[in-house]
């Protein structure tokens, strides 16, 4: 068939055809005519299912009549004189159908050696933004970029709506040194769904696979990338994000309400609200119970429902479930402009098998690590990241970095630390791949998180990272300077063990637990902890945190309140799953909306109350946050009364901040003229009775004040004697 020298061979045609060129644009689009001819260029095209093709300029005049290569979708034309690449696109017919595209093998590569670079040594900053599908103007023409990290496959291909889903179209360019991918794709544009076609390193056909750096994604079950925009979102928080970056976290109140979005509130019908819906309803809702945060369960796209997200295909696409990237932001800007901050859990530590996902993404281990001792989680049946692996530690590092530029989130909390720190997590001895020092510590996931912290920290003032760490690793919250891992914070899963247990039990058994809750006091300023009470205390089994209350209904409420003003008076942050502010009855169920009926009754109005009165102290008096995280903020005035299960203790804010008492009485028995410690004497105002008659409980209290005298007690110069209600906590603040 090969008839002139600018013509390619039959084989070249054929491997074209078949989509198994090693480098379609070597020979696609315009070429300069091979030596020994006249000068010209050659252009070639691979037109599926036309008969005709011709080349005309953009005014829509013709330049040449290609010709066929025999019966094959490959067209040719030899253009003599033309010497410079110009710009034309392709007409082609097919008996009566006509159509007119530009060819994307016209256009040069997008990305650069610095990209390729960064990418090897892992220090690629703003990754996101070359690699996924973006669009964009290249060489004067509107389109969308696609590129794709893969470095073992054959052959790497965009597929989509555009192109029939034909592997064959729009081969992509491999960049040899990296192993990225790319192709720009004329005259497509935002929503356009596509996905990867690889050939694997020994040949093999993979299923296709979904963007690892797409922004959007189709609903389930369906699983394609969308094309999305997230560098275009308007945004109205200039002030908040002023303020963020001159704020100290440590010294600030923290007030988090954690949320599942899928479960907070459902349309009548079982449907989800959008984002626009959420940013209405859920806003004001946790504004006036005067939180300060808000935390949402894993928002990144994932298959499963039942997972709650904790096994994310999609680290840059928010789900489709409640709609396109921009309505999150949206979301984000309206809490910002209300005085919320947001926190997402965010995901670095597994990742789901789904065959379209990362699991063994180029036909071999390439995100997951490649023996699996390392790279399988026994528990969740999930893959496990290659931390070592630069490549990949830049992509997640990435990732974090991302949701903070572009989406102006506020804190990441990470899930499950203690998995990625350990080696020999939830395995039995010999299922596990010692470091080359023989212990257990992942080396390579610590270097990950040190630096991910660093460049979270530095590029975003004021934001916050959360570690999920149910371990003594040491220095977890502590400056990666310091030899710690680089998180602000760390969830204080001792605390949450012992205080649950503690106020599950009879109260006439507490007597003998009294040191559940004075334990915590031994550790609570190690770390800058967060109290919480999650989503995992709440499910399989656990019911919810009102139905592990002992007693009759009185006394289940009553408990309920007295734990949350312990909670509030304790040192450290605070976490509260959604549904536990009102006492919800039943375990938390994600396929259902909460109970809200239940604020029919006014017990269930009282705990939402009280919560709204802990949050309100919590931010006005400095005492209650501002050392937080410091044993100075912190001293016992009774720690030993077991008999009568009572505790009371004493914050501190520093200069100018007046202290505030918290005293609890974790029995149904009242206790009159209880005579407590005070560093003044003088009135101190009863700011806080969890037993107030308009939180549900029996009234009893301090008629607002207590006085103390200089009579000293418990090591302090001042007491007073006072009325403790029964199953209760009073804070008391000095002064008027």
């Amino acid at each position: 068939m090969n008839t002139s020298p600018w013509q390619l061979s039959d084989e070249d045609v054929a491997l074209i055809a078949e989509a198994r060129h090693p480098d379609p644009f070597a020979v696609l689009g315009l070429h300069r005519a091979p030596p020994g001819l006249a000068p010209g260029m050659v252009l070639r095209a691979f037109v599926p299912g036309a008969e005709t093709v011709s080349a005309i300029d953009e005014a829509g005049a013709p330049i040449a009549r290609l010709e066929q290569h025999g019966q094959t979708p490959v067209f040719e034309a030899f253009l003599p004189k033309r010497t410079a690449r110009f710009a034309y696109r392709l007409h082609a017919t097919r008996a009566v159908s006509r159509w007119t595209f530009r060819d994307p093998y016209a256009f040069g590569p997008v990305l650069g050696a610095l990209d390729e670079h960064l990418l090897i040594e892992g220090t690629h900053r703003r990754l996101y933004e070359r690699l996924g599908a973006h669009p964009m103007t290249h060489e004067g023409v509107e389109g969308v970029h696609f590129a794709v990290w893969a470095p073992r496959a054959q052959r790497v291909s965009v597929v989509g709506d555009f192109n029939a889903w034909d592997g064959r179209r729009h081969v992509m360019r491999k960049r040899i040194d990296s192993g990225l991918w790319e192709i720009f794709i004329p005259d497509i544009g935002e929503a356009a769904v596509y996905k990867y076609e690889i050939i694997g390193a020994h040949g093999e056909l993979l299923p296709l696979k979904a963007d690892p750096f797409g922004t959007a994604a189709e609903l389930r079950p369906s699983t394609a990338s969308v094309v999305a925009r997230t560098d275009n979102f308007h945004w109205n928080d200039a002030a908040w994000m002023n303020a963020r970056a001159r704020s100290e976290a440590r010294r600030a109140p923290m007030s988090i309400y954690e949320v599942h979005l899928g479960s907070w509130q459902r349309h009548a019908d079982g449907s989800f609200l959008n984002w626009d819906e959420i940013a209405a309803r859920l806003v004001p809702y946790a504004t006036d119970l005067g939180f300060t945060h808000l935390q949402f369960l894993p928002i990144t796209e994932h298959p499963l429902d039942a997972s709650w997200g904790y096994q994310p295909i999609g680290l840059f696409a928010p789900t489709r479930r409640f709609g396109d990237p921009a309505g999150f932001a949206r979301l984000v800007d309206r809490a910002h402009e209300a005085g919320l901050g947001v926190i997402i859990d965010w995901v670095p530590a597994h990742f789901p098998t789904d065959v379209h996902g990362l699991a063994h993404f180029d036909g071999e281990a390439l995100y997951e690590h490649p023996d699996p001792r390392r790279g399988f989680h026994p528990d969740w049946n999930t893959a496990i990241y290659d931390y070592g692996r630069r490549e990949v530690a830049n992509v997640l590092a990435a990732s974090a970095l991302y949701w903070l530029d572009r989406f102006h989130i506020d804190g990441l909390r990470v899930d499950a630390v203690a998995s990625m720190l350990y080696l020999d997590y939830s395995r039995k001895p010999g299922e596990w791949l010692p470091n080359a020092e023989g212990g257990n510590e992942n080396r390579d996931a610590v270097g990950f998180m040190q630096r991910t912290n660093t460049l979270a920290y530095a590029a975003h003032p004021g934001i916050v990272t959360i570690a999920e760490e149910s371990t003594a690793w040491p220095g977890v919250s502590h400056p990666v300077d310091a030899g710690g891992l680089g998180f602000g914070f760390k969830w204080n899963m001792g605390w949450m063990h012992d205080s649950l247990d503690y106020f599950s039990r009879d109260p006439v058994h507490r007597r003998w637990h009294h040191n559940e809750l004075t334990f915590g006091l031994l550790y609570a300023f190690t770390e800058n902890f967060v109290l919480p009470l999650s989503h995992d205390e709440v499910v399989h089994g656990k019911g919810s945190i009102l139905g592990r209350m002992p007693g009759d209904e009185w006394q289940r409420f009553a408990n309920l309140r007295a734990y949350y003003g312990f909670m509030w008076g304790y040192p450290g942050k605070k976490l509260l799953f959604m549904g536990q502010e009102f006492g919800q009855g039943r375990e938390w169920n994600s396929a259902d909306q909460l109970e809200w009926y239940v604020l029919d009754y006014a017990v269930h109005r009282g705990v939402r109350d009280c919560v709204r009165d802990l949050n309100r102290l919590y931010r006005c008096e400095p005492s209650l946050h501002a050392r937080d995280c410091e044993g100075e903020g912190f001293r016992w005035i009774v720690v030993d009364d077991a008999d009568q299960s009572v505790f009371a203790w004493l914050r501190l804010g520093g200069e100018g901040s007046a202290p505030v008492a918290v005293v609890s009485n974790l029995t149904p028995v009242p206790r009159h003229n209880y005579r407590i410690g005070l560093p003044q004497s003088g009135p101190w105002r009863e700011i806080l009775n969890t037993d107030a008659a308009q939180y549900g409980g029996s009234g009893m209290g301090n008629l607002g004040r207590v006085t103390a005298t200089d009579t000293p007690s418990h090591g302090f110069p001042a007491s007073a004697e006072v009325l403790l209600p029964p199953l209760a906590t009073i804070y008391l603040r000095a002064g008027e």
